[in-house]
């Protein structure tokens, strides 16, 4: 890797105050089925601060379920087992604002972006919308994009980007978040070299500075640069290291 991104200034901000200590994710006994298609069972797992914990297997193994599970995201699915981030149980009880408050970002597959806002504006809503105070966010955001090669890019309405410049725009909105833990879902996909490095590289300084990073990839050298991984398989745990 090695392109040079200082994460401090989206992960530390203005001091090591300005980043929440990072809990440790716990899954035990993980189920969810929607309607008669089970997607996981019994799925079991931990991941921990410092490093970033790569979750791999083939097309519909429950990589993307896993971590929309873990966020609390998961909806119209019958769901089983507890999921932990720190001491805090979010899986039975509590949802996506449960993990909001703990510091669970989520960069989903496909962007989930807004397409009639700029780049900007998908970046910065969220902090409003969440009390963080306007030129702290904005900061925060200018940041973020220049950490991914965006900052000309900012004015553009996310329609106007290409589909790798949109993928960068997703992972800026959750790195100015500043989240203590960071759930990426194929974060890679649609990169070419240059900011596929650029991308895994502020994933594993974000791992540095004591997030808890899980990254679904089907990309295997991504796979072999993380300290840990899952295989899934058919919804199960086949594998970890």
């Amino acid at each position: 890797m090695g392109t040079g991104t200082d994460v401090g200034l989206v992960a530390g901000g203005h001091g090591a105050e300005a980043y929440r200590p990072s809990p440790a994710i716990e899954v035990e006994g993980l189920g969810v089925r929607f309607g008669h298609r089970r997607a996981l069972e019994g799925v079991t797992l931990a991941a921990r601060p410092g490093v970033v914990t790569a979750v791999t297997g083939p097309s519909g193994a429950g990589k993307s379920t896993l971590l929309w599970s873990i966020a609390g995201a998961i909806t119209g699915a019958t769901v089983e087992g507890t999921v932990r981030v720190g001491h805090a149980t979010v899986r039975p009880a509590g949802g996506r604002a449960a993990t909001l408050a703990l510091g669970v970002g989520l960069v989903p597959q496909g962007n989930g972006l807004a397409s009639v806002l700029t780049a900007w504006e998908n970046c910065i809503v969220p902090l409003l919308d969440g009390g963080v105070g306007p030129g702290e966010a904005a900061q925060r955001v200018s940041e973020a994009l220049t950490a991914v090669g965006l900052e000309e890019s900012g004015g553009h309405l996310i329609e106007e980007l290409s589909g790798g410049q949109q993928q960068r725009v997703a992972v800026a909105r959750a790195l100015a978040s500043r989240p203590a833990v960071l759930l990426a879902d194929e974060p890679t996909s649609e990169l070419d070299h240059v900011n596929r490095e650029r991308v895994l590289e502020l994933l594993h300084d974000l791992a540095a500075a004591g997030c808890t990073v899980l990254m679904a990839t089907h990309d295997p050298e991504a796979a072999a640069q993380a300290a840990a991984e899952v295989h899934l398989d058919e919804g199960h745990v086949v594998s970890a290291r």
